[in-house]
């Protein structure tokens, strides 16, 4: 490996996405053989010696990637300080450093991506690169067709104007309706607080896409480890 950005080595070593790499680089908490790094720095990865909050790091690591059902009442992060359970307690032992892709809030399931790969991390869940996301939402009541189109034409949250990329109808019941919408941002509980922009509350949340992944993928199964050809076309 010849000479590379120091927060793309980060990224390549599971650290992190090359954004979060940057802020800790930013931060202080890198060293490159024993001196605080700066922004933008190249190193050599066969020379140089890199500890980030003085932990030496090693690009050795096999890169792994699941496909994860996360079922309701799980946090998708690596720890919890409340104590629930999280996404990694579904997952076996491993000697790599596993994180989530994204998160899905603590009530809602489906659809996740753990690995060890930063840079993977950073092309599949950054707005710039509009991979589409789906979910299947059941919401109290009957939505209007005023209601849906107005947020079919976007709805003010306070990260902005935002619209799903599509919005469909699968099944109207007696109390609830199921739709499914799809977004490419990645916005804390934006499905759900899209909804209730236009009067309605979500009750049930599935993540059933992630760009070329789907629910079915899993085959019933909790987890299993993707191809690398399914690498690849994810990003």
């Amino acid at each position: 490996m010849a000479s590379i950005k120091l927060q793309a080595y980060m990224a390549q070593a599971g650290v992190a996405s090359r954004r979060k790499s940057e802020e800790l680089i930013a931060e202080g908490k890198v060293k490159v053989n024993g001196e605080v790094a700066h922004v933008g720095q190249r190193i050599d990865a066969q020379k140089d010696k890199v500890h980030v909050l003085g932990k030496r790091l090693k690009t050795a690591e096999t890169k792994r990637y699941f496909l994860v059902y996360k079922p309701r009442n799980y946090v998708s992060t690596t720890q919890d300080e409340l104590g629930r359970r999280t996404i990694l307690q579904l997952l076996p032992e491993t000697t790599e450093r596993l994180y989530p892709v994204g998160r899905l809030d603590y009530e809602s399931e489906g659809l996740m991506i753990v690995t060890n790969d930063g840079d993977f991390a950073y092309k599949t869940t950054h707005p710039k690169f509009e991979i589409p996301k789906t979910y299947r939402a059941t919401v109290a009541g009957t939505p209007t067709y005023k209601a849906l189109n107005m947020m079919r034409e976007g709805v003010k949250l306070k990260e902005g104007f935002t619209r799903p990329d599509s919005l469909d109808v699968v099944e109207e019941k007696d109390y609830e309706t199921v739709l499914e919408v799809t977004i490419h941002q990645g916005y804390n509980r934006q499905v759900r607080r899209m909804f209730e922009r236009i009067g309605y509350e979500v009750v049930r949340l599935v993540r059933i896409k992630f760009g070329k992944l789907s629910l079915t993928d899993l085959h019933d199964a909790p987890y299993r480890e993707l191809t690398k050809a399914e690498v690849h076309a994810a990003v």
